[in-house]
């Protein structure tokens, strides 16, 4: 256990020492190039500025407005019936719009129902296999300024539903 310890406190250090030496070994101007890319990296943040403050009041507006807790009041006869736990519910609704949300959401499953239990399953199977959709496609397109959208979202978004059905029918399969 020392010896992985050791090996992932040493990783990051010997690879930007390995970028150096293939730098100067090349006879690249490496200094140069790492102003040249934390340069643009500082344009693609004030680039995607915006996007993510829209998508963060978004996402504020519909976790306080009680929206998602409607939306999964609608649709809990259709769960029930297909025996979806309605506990990770709200966990569905948030993860394709939020990473840091539906992680608090996970914690709190975890911490109510516990790790070994099959809800808790799920919730870590849908965080595994899952995305945050909208954030994601938010993020990347305007970074290299994508316009077009038109089928990202839903493939995108049906993946998610896919590995979300898949996430709890195995887990119930295997240990419901």
């Amino acid at each position: 256990m020392q010896i992985v310890n050791y090996l992932s406190s040493i990783a990051i250090p010997m690879v930007i020492l390995l970028i150096v030496v293939y730098g100067v070994k090349e006879k690249n101007k490496v200094f140069d190039s790492f102003l040249e890319g934390a340069k643009e990296g500082i344009e693609v943040v004030v680039n995607i500025f915006p996007t993510l403050v829209g998508l963060f009041v978004a996402i504020g507006l519909l976790r306080t407005s009680g929206v998602i807790d409607f939306i999964i009041k609608c649709i809990s006869p259709l769960t029930n019936f297909l025996k979806v736990p309605s506990e990770i519910m709200p966990l569905i609704a948030i993860r394709p719009i939020s990473g840091s949300a539906s992680m608090a959401i996970a914690s709190e499953i975890m911490k109510n129902y516990g790790v070994d239990n099959i809800i808790g399953t799920i919730a870590s199977c849908i965080m595994g296999s899952t995305e945050t959709t909208l954030y994601a496609i938010a993020i990347y397109t305007s970074a290299i300024g994508i316009k077009k959208t038109r089928y990202v979202l839903p493939a995108a978004l049906l993946a998610d539903f896919v590995g979300i059905t898949v996430s709890i029918i195995i887990c119930q399969l295997l240990f419901g």
